[in-house]
């Protein structure tokens, strides 16, 4: 019984989750935003403070799904973090993985979806942020530089996708190393788990698991671009510096039990 009610409260706690986050999003777009560009004119600052207000909401979120006791989470290496002008490359094993590092990060940026920028709910806090749109083609991986450089922290996940059931790690896109080798730009990479899996790809909300969920994220060394640079084309540098973080990435997950 004791089992039962705590999967019941579980699902409900997410599903407040969901909601919350659905109208503090709504909140954020329809009522925040508008008057926050009506109040701020400089397009530099409103980015800024869009960005905090983004930082300070999915930190707030977190916050509430902790204390909702659907998860539990732990971060390592939070210090290093805390720098600027970073190429934060991580695994995407659930959904909320994004939340995490996004409510974790000052200044950060990412790549988002075009179509969200015509979601009413999504639109006013995504321009406002000033984040990277993927639809500008063959100037996206420059934008995506030009975001690291201006101070910026630039969050990917390499995988482009949430990881595949079942697997460790997702077959990784070239995209991100393409930008670190292209922008001569060190990366950040951070290494996450989520024990039990849940929130994965195809996966519905309702479908919690056995027990909360456990959130660890560990930021690793820095992968120093330089070496990879040296000698080669960008195509076959970009390749390389794939390898080796799909490699860092297994190799890592193996070694903290993930990957068995």
């Amino acid at each position: 019984m004791r089992e039962r009610l705590d999967h019941a409260w579980r699902v409900f706690g997410t599903a407040v989750s969901f909601a919350a986050f659905g109208l503090g999003g709504a909140l954020l777009g329809l009522l925040v935003f508008p008057l926050l560009r009506l109040a701020v004119r400089d397009p530099a600052r409103l980015g800024r403070l869009a960005r905090r207000l983004v930082q300070r909401s999915f930190a707030g979120h977190v916050w509430l799904m902790r204390r909702l006791g659907v998860m539990t989470w732990e971060i390592h290496g939070a210090e290093r973090l805390r720098r600027s002008g970073l190429l934060v490359l991580a695994n995407h094993p659930t959904l909320i993985d994004v939340v995490c590092l996004i409510g974790m990060i000052d200044e950060a940026d990412c790549v988002v979806k075009s179509r969200l920028a015509t979601n009413p709910f999504t639109r006013g806090p995504l321009r406002a942020a000033g984040y990277v749109f993927n639809d500008n083609g063959a100037g996206l991986v420059q934008d995506c530089i030009d975001s690291v450089r201006s101070g910026k922290n630039l969050v990917i996940f390499p995988e482009g996708t949430r990881t595949p059931r079942g697997q460790a790690l997702g077959p990784l896109q070239r995209g991100a190393a393409n930008i670190a080798i292209r922008g001569a730009l060190d990366v950040t990479p951070v290494l996450i788990r989520c024990t039990p899996p849940t929130l994965g790809k195809g996966e519905k909300w309702y479908r919690v698991p056995s027990r909360r969920f456990h959130i660890r994220i560990e930021v690793l060394p820095d992968i120093a671009v330089a070496p990879f640079l040296a000698g080669s084309a960008e195509a076959l540098a970009a390749r390389r510096l794939t390898e080796h973080l799909e490699s860092t990435f297994k190799t890592e997950l193996a070694r903290a039990g993930a990957g068995s």
